[in-house]
């Protein structure tokens, strides 16, 4: 619990960190640095702390592997307090050290309501049909995991960045309102990755449970069966 505490304190902190530099310096960092910013964070996070406490720092992952039965469902909430106290925490850190200007890195849409909750779903759906593939498939190279999810969460942010703010956590996206005093159309950031999220954990175990019979049909078809030797 303590690990994700921290990672997600530190994700939190670095990501909007990044966003509040880049305004400030009239955009020195650019759209595309700070979105690789939020990338490198979760994937050293991961690499870092992910073989102490899964590496979820964010409460619609915990959720969602918890559905699929893949997370114990008695650590569920212990898990999802500490998210929301490491990210209120960076949220007020950085208003701390940074000041109002804290409120730039609140995610609000910029785009209508239902575009910004419908690309949180999408951009939430494919983080963790990624994770679940990384992360739970023995079949996958989970040395990558870190590489892929850090990617992952880089390119949803260089797409959905513009239109919703790519929040993917409602964890970060509580730590900077409270921070900041800005809670516009709040919920789009909690009810979208936490169905977003589902959806993807759940699709990826259809998948896994389809993927087996259909594999050992292939294996038995004649075009894979080795030809007898004359």
């Amino acid at each position: 619990v303590a690990a994700e505490m921290i990672g997600t304190f530190f994700l939190v902190f670095l990501g909007c960190a990044s966003i509040v530099s880049d305004k400030k310096s009239d955009g020195s960092i650019t759209h595309l640095g700070v979105s690789l910013v939020w990338g490198m964070a979760v994937m050293i996070l991961i690499y870092s702390l992910g073989h102490i406490s899964g590496g979820h720092f964010n409460p619609a992952v915990t959720l969602a592997f918890a559905t699929v039965r893949r997370f114990p469902l008695k650590d569920v909430i212990g898990y999802i307090i500490a998210q929301f106290v490491g990210a209120i925490a960076a949220g007020f850190s950085l208003r701390l050290l940074l000041g109002e200007e804290a409120h730039m890195a609140a995610t609000v849409p910029t785009g209508s309501v239902m575009q910004s909750f419908v690309m949180e779903i999408l951009i939430t759906f494919l983080l963790m049909f990624v994770v679940c593939s990384v992360a739970t498939d023995t079949r996958a190279i989970g040395e990558m995991a870190g590489l892929a999810v850090g990617a992952t969460v880089a390119i949803a942010l260089i797409i959905a960045g513009p239109i919703s703010g790519a929040s993917l956590n409602p964890a970060r996206t509580m730590g900077s309102a409270l921070a900041g005093n800005k809670y516009t159309s709040m919920w789009i950031y909690i009810v979208g990755p936490i169905v977003g999220a589902i959806a993807g954990a759940w699709t990826y175990d259809m998948l896994r449970l389809i993927d087996e019979p259909i594999r050992e049909i292939t294996k038995s078809g004649s075009f894979l069966k080795s030809r007898p030797s004359y």
